[in-house]
């Protein structure tokens, strides 16, 4: 469908593979899958976007025309202040899908976490110790850490943490045992991810609020001899049955909508000191905390939260190790 008069042979605007194009619920995504790993470790963490720059590394791809040499590569930054485990969450495998089945719950909680939940009597509620969860391990099928993450550690202004579910990797049993030691206690980046690593973003891109079919799908603007609307899909169904479908591009909402891209390179986990720009990154200020260095870009504005997982289905062709940097650039973003 052209959605113009009498260029029927056109290809349609827009992808159909996001659909409905509404607005995310929230301002980070929710992770629905992980990857199967081997060993008892996080399997996605999260960070606030900062900006982009660009370093100098020596290309060491394969199949690369440039291998060996010296190359510029565009980075995204992303700031890793430490998250906080406060409760793990047991889950069994039922006929309807996942049921918890208990939870072990922290002595203790950190301050920040009462801007976002009521812990005022948390810890008497009913927790599960770690020797009752062993006598569970039959059952379970999945262990899940309940964090808090520290927006207040950073420069984006934001005092409320966000909460969420992340997976833990390894068999019950090993799960369970090093769920138990991290309980109540900080993770950082550095223990879950490491340089070379493919990582998969997920993210809510940038809103664009209600927009027109021509800028949301790229719509052909009719001549200027049309008698009514230019900048529009001419025809949007059929005259009898009288009904409009999802197909034909249309106004509506544009932007700030969940989206994923898969094997981002991650390049250099840093001190914030030594990829700090003079007079900070425009719209962030300065990072206070672990940054790390993703090659190319990633959707959503400055100051977003990116929830960062290890990648599910990871490319073969991009090596384990990563480049060797030479040069990464601090000059100022201010134009």
């Amino acid at each position: 469908m052209g959605h113009v008069i009498g260029d029927v042979g056109a290809p349609r605007r827009g992808s159909m593979q996001f659909w409905p194009r509404s607005r995310a619920k929230r301002s980070y995504p929710r992770l629905t899958n992980s990857p199967k790993l081997k060993e008892p470790v996080l399997s996605s963490f999260s960070g606030y976007k900062v900006g982009m720059t660009h370093i100098m590394v020596i290309d060491n791809l394969k199949n690369s025309p440039t291998k060996g040499q010296e190359i510029v590569v565009p980075v995204t930054i992303i700031e890793c202040p430490p998250i906080n485990v406060f409760a793990i969450r047991l889950y069994q495998e039922t006929t309807i899908g996942l049921k918890i089945i208990g939870q072990i719950n922290s002595e203790s909680y950190e301050k920040v976490l009462a801007n976002k939940l009521s812990v005022k009597n948390a810890e008497h509620k009913k927790s599960l110790t770690l020797e009752e969860a062993m006598k569970l391990s039959d059952k379970i099928a999945k262990v899940n850490l309940i964090i808090h993450t520290h927006p207040e550690m950073t420069a984006i202004g934001k005092k409320k943490p966000e909460v969420m579910e992340i997976p833990m990797g390894g068999d019950v049993k090993s799960a369970l045992t090093k769920s138990f030691e991290i309980l109540g206690k900080q993770v950082n980046v550095g223990d879950v991810f490491k340089e070379g690593e493919q990582l998969d973003m997920f993210s809510v891109t940038t809103g664009k609020g209600f927009q027109g079919s021509v800028k949301r799908y790229g719509v052909k603007i009719a001549p200027h001899k049309t008698e009514f609307i230019k900048r529009k899909a001419m025809n949007i169904g059929l005259h009898s049955p009288k009904k409009v479908t999802h197909n034909p591009p249309q106004f509506g909402q544009m932007g700030y909508q969940t989206r994923v891209e898969y094997n981002k390179w991650l390049l250099k986990i840093e001190d914030p000191e030594k990829i700090n720009v003079k007079g900070g990154y425009v719209k962030f200020g300065f990072p206070k905390n672990k940054v790390i260095l993703v090659k190319g870009s990633i959707p959503g504005p400055k100051k977003r939260l990116i929830r960062i997982r290890k990648s599910i289905r990871p490319n073969k062709l991009i090596p384990a190790q990563p480049p060797q940097i030479t040069y990464v650039s601090t000059t100022s973003k201010q134009g």
